[in-house]
């Protein structure tokens, strides 16, 4: 079983949502197994060298391809130690429990969702993962691959929160693989699938699944009378418009007509700055004026307040 790099990890929008969902909704801690596929990438290089070297570069590449985990599925529960148990020795019986229900699927790896800890694999997961990734019965083969590479379940999702409570930074993830080579995590680029022309091809053809409602479509025969009739409801509603937006700037800005704002728009913005700035203090000065009107309203209306209260306690004799 070959110990192949990965170059990165995907996960597609609602796969992602849809875990941390289930890891923000549990009472506890998780744990589950991820599902999806290992996809080999052909990369070409064009070049004018010798063709011997050419062909030694391909098959260095043939050595180290380029591989991509794609994280399509995940199955979890509410709780942790679900097919391990607490030395991270892996429960056979557990396991294939749980993969008997996706056997169409390739196994990937698992996931482990904890509450304020560091974003760190720990000793027990490190054991569960190179437990998981030394079986030979879960191994698959990789898609478009020359050779005949077989990928075992090595990836790892660890899910955490913050220390601190914070209202819109709630979750942290990070993705590793585990390399039987060196029995230790490499941390892996994950990239989030989002719907747009870059991820196109991660979601096939697409066909509707209703059609689209019948429409009532009527053929109007128009008469010129009736154009012009229109056009004149237009034109009126068109000036009815303007003298409403005239209304309301009047209401803003004293002496500044459409006319005059329209010439604040090109060559001629830089003559009506000053009556511009004119406007802005004649608009401060107002809103000074009425933060002042505002105050002295308060205070006559804790005055009149206070008076209420005397009032009510001489007529309740508290005097």
């Amino acid at each position: 079983m070959d110990d192949l790099p990965l170059q990165k990890i995907q996960i597609s929008g609602p796969t992602l949502a849809s875990l941390l969902q289930r890891f923000s909704s549990s009472p506890g801690d998780v744990d589950g197994l991820l599902f999806g596929r290992v996809t080999h990438i052909a990369t070409s290089t064009f070049s004018d060298d010798d063709p011997t070297t050419t062909a030694a570069a391909s098959s260095s590449s043939f050595d180290s391809p380029t591989l991509i985990a794609t994280i399509t599925s995940f199955m979890g529960s509410t709780s942790t130690s679900t097919f391990y148990d607490s030395a991270g020795r892996l429960n056979l019986l557990s396991l294939r429990r749980l993969f008997s229900d996706n056997q169409t699927l390739s196994l990937l790896g698992w996931f482990s969702g904890r509450r304020k800890t560091p974003l760190r694999p720990s000793m027990r997961e490190s054991a569960v993962t190179s437990s998981l990734s030394s079986k030979i019965q879960f191994a698959f083969q990789v898609e478009n691959s020359p050779k005949s590479y077989t990928f075992s379940p090595c990836v790892f999702l660890l899910l955490t929160t913050p220390f601190h409570d914070q209202l819109i930074h709630t979750h942290e993830y990070r993705a590793y693989q585990f390399r039987l080579s060196t029995e230790s995590f490499e941390p892996q680029t994950l990239d989030v699938i989002n719907i747009g022309p870059a991820f196109r091809g991660h979601y096939g053809a697409f066909c509707p699944n209703s059609q689209f409602p019948l429409l009532p479509c009527q053929l109007r025969v128009s008469s010129s009378m009736a154009e012009d009739e229109n056009c004149e409801s237009e034109s009126l509603k068109s000036m009815e418009r303007v003298s409403e937006d005239q209304r309301v700037l009047d209401m803003c800005a004293e002496d500044f007509d459409v006319g005059r704002l329209n010439r604040l728009i090109g060559s001629d913005a830089a003559n009506y700055a000053g009556e511009l700035e004119d406007m802005y203090k004649k608009m401060l000065a107002k809103l000074e004026g009425l933060a002042k009107f505002v105050e002295k309203s308060s205070a006559r209306v804790l005055e009149q307040e206070n008076r209420n209260m005397k009032l009510r306690y001489r007529v309740a004799g508290l005097e």
